[in-house]
């Protein structure tokens, strides 16, 4: 089968679906792949890059549509809402399509691809099984995340992290308070602390206590009642208003003591849950930061303004959209890798299974093939 990936049109999307170092284990596999040319520059991977591991180089993003029978993508429809749409009509029947597409947002342009015989498959969905940790994107791209977000917080707090005792006279370390511990929470928590910070963190899934203190960081406990707060998989619950509430009266005092607030609660397919107001900012030290990992679905800060850096009060609130392009080689290299796995598990003897009882097909399949 041929494989096929173009540049992405995301706005200020770095990443690509493949790298020259997953191309051997394609072709061994019996996958010819095909990119259009330049696909690869902005993660740091040129043409002959790929044209030393026997990928064909095509002049233009039409070519590659017209000549694969799968296209792979980083982001696209509902992930790429805007500029993605423009592929729609570059698809054709019985084509296979790969990537983060996040469906529950692309209703519209999933049921046009049902209707033209595209199978689709959103990476974004896939079970968490122990088979599929090797093809988990947003593991892979959250732990990018979790290592950036605490370099732009140090980047924007007018303090360093470290402890340091100097003829000067001694400089007390910063202290930074890590909200969710899910792979992102877990990553900043260990980049914080490597960096010399006074770390404390905080879930609502209590089970996740020891992972935080193996990592020399304190887990705060506040009173409140979690059982039935961990959902199948190991993903947070959503939790009532009632319960949100008396989170944040109880959390107020320890983010108004940090000097760096990193927030990571999410629920998959939901709106992230409110976790600091904007009463509760207003409490924290002129020059304090908030980095918002949650921006994208609507943040877990009152005032975050997605894809923006702004200022409450004395405070910088930082919403980043995208932090995993900003790494773009390490985080492609990452993807890539999980994206072959997926392919590997989807094509057998130079079939696709659209049609398996495979728990990773079937949870991951948003469209079938007519």
């Amino acid at each position: 089968m041929i494989i096929g990936f173009a540049k992405e049109t995301s706005p200020m999307e770095k990443r690509v679906a493949l790298t020259p170092a997953v191309i051997a284990t394609l072709k061994k596999t019996g996958f010819d792949v095909v990119m259009e040319t330049g696909a690869g520059e902005a993660s740091g991977f040129s043409d002959l890059d790929y044209v030393e591991k026997g990928v064909k180089i095509l002049s233009g993003r039409q070519e590659v549509f017209k000549t694969a029978e799968i296209i792979l993508f980083v982001s696209a429809l509902g992930a790429n809402p805007v500029e993605g749409k423009a592929d729609i009509p570059l698809f054709r029947k019985g084509q296979i399509i790969i990537g983060q597409l996040n469906p529950m947002e692309a209703q519209e342009d999933i049921d046009k691809l049902s209707q033209m015989g595209v199978a689709a498959f959103a990476l974004e969905l896939l079970p968490r099984i122990s088979r599929a940790q090797s093809m988990d994107v947003l593991s892979s791209m959250a732990t990018v995340a979790g290592y950036k977000v605490v370099l732009l917080a140090a980047d924007h707090l007018p303090k360093m992290f470290p402890l340091l005792m100097t003829a000067a006279g001694t400089i007390s370390p910063a202290r930074v308070f890590v909200v969710g511990v899910g792979v992102a929470g877990l990553q900043a928590i260990a980049t914080a602390k490597r960096l010399g910070a006074v770390v404390q963190a905080y879930d609502i899934r209590p089970a996740v206590k020891d992972q935080v203190e193996s990592l020399g960081a304190r887990f705060v406990e506040l009173p409140l009642e979690t059982s039935g707060a961990e959902a199948s998989g190991g993903y947070a619950r959503a939790m009532g208003e009632d319960f949100l509430r008396k989170q944040r009266e109880l959390m107020t005092r320890v983010i108004a003591e940090s000097d760096v607030v990193i927030m990571t609660a999410s629920v998959p397919g939901k709106k992230a849950p409110v976790l600091a107001t904007a009463d509760m900012v207003r409490q924290m030290k002129a020059g304090s930061v908030i980095v918002d990992l949650a921006a994208p679905q609507g943040g877990n800060c009152e005032v975050t303004k997605p894809g923006q850096t702004t200022t409450f009060g004395k405070v910088t609130i930082i919403g980043p959209a995208n932090l995993a392009s900003t790494l773009p080689y390490d985080a492609s290299l990452m993807y890539a890798k999980n994206i072959t796995n997926f392919l590997l598990n989807l094509v057998k003897d130079d079939k696709p299974l659209l049609d398996s009882d495979d728990e990773i097909i079937r949870a991951t399949k948003v469209t079938a093939a007519k």
